[in-house]
């Protein structure tokens, strides 16, 4: 249930819904012109807003300003932590092939610090939101890459049933604890950090940290263009989801300080 209810929340904290349910209220109004006109100029007022580079590199900064990387370059970890969600699965099982969305630093992070000798093994927790039994397990193809690249089967830990962040943390805390694994390295985006090691904490995990995927600028907003473009909304969109994730996560009592 809450998984269907997250879905809808993600559907009503997109500026798009805004501005379409403002444009279907002024049909519903347009006998009263004023209210309509107001209506739809509304909708436009909420589209250029989140989708211009200031307002965007603000809600950008606000969801990534928590984010600290406590990765300790003299430390050999017993495991690093890659989490889902830089796979696009629908992608992926068209072609075959691991195809990646605007976060693909995870895994390409994960393979450096594996490759270089940073971490012993890496565990990979993700699963897919899609019950159907041949649809996509990220964890699964996260390995397949990470073998391809040259990575040591033995190496990999999967996790493939978490479905949100929460049970990320929930279902890799009895792995770790399984595995005895104590120097623990934590990589995710930037944006996404905070609720995730807020989340491995209440569960008991206390690990370092590895931001990757930054997207924030560190351009002065007034110095930035002040042009609509659909991947400024987009962008807003996912800082307002994450930023209203947060909240919900802690009230549900999922994350720790």
């Amino acid at each position: 249930m809450f998984l269907v209810l997250s879905k809808l929340l993600d559907l009503l904290l997109s500026p798009l819904t805004w501005a379409l349910l403002l444009g279907v209220g002024s049909l519903l109004w347009r006998r009263r012109a004023r209210v309509s006109v107001g209506l739809q100029l509304a909708a436009l007022a909420v589209l250029y807003a989140f989708s211009i580079e200031p307002v965007v590199a603000l809600l950008t900064r606000a969801t990534e300003g928590g984010a600290v990387s406590t990765f300790r370059k003299d430390t050999v970890y017993d495991a690093v932590i890659l989490l889902g969600g830089g796979l696009d699965a629908a992608a992926t099982e068209r072609s075959g092939q691991p195809e990646y969305n605007a976060a693909p630093e995870r895994i390409m992070r994960g393979f450096e610090l594996l490759r270089d000798g940073r971490a012993k093994q890496v565990l990979l927790t993700g699963g897919n939101l899609d019950a159907r039994p041949e649809a996509v397990v990220e964890a699964d193809v996260l390995a397949g890459q990470l073998e391809h690249w040259g990575i040591a089967p033995e190496r990999i830990v999967k996790e493939g049933r978490s479905r949100n962040t929460r049970e990320n943390a929930l279902n890799s805390e009895p792995l770790i604890r399984e595995h005895g694994w104590k120097s623990l390295l934590l990589v995710t985006s930037a944006a996404h950090l905070p609720r995730a090691a807020g989340c491995f904490a209440a569960v008991g995990i206390q690990a370092d940290t590895l931001v990757v995927d930054v997207r924030s600028s560190p351009i002065p907003p007034a110095r930035l263009s002040w042009l609509p473009r659909a991947g400024g909304l987009s962008q807003s969109t996912d800082m307002l989801r994450e930023l209203a994730g947060r909240v919900v996560y802690r009230l549900r009592g999922w994350t720790a300080p």
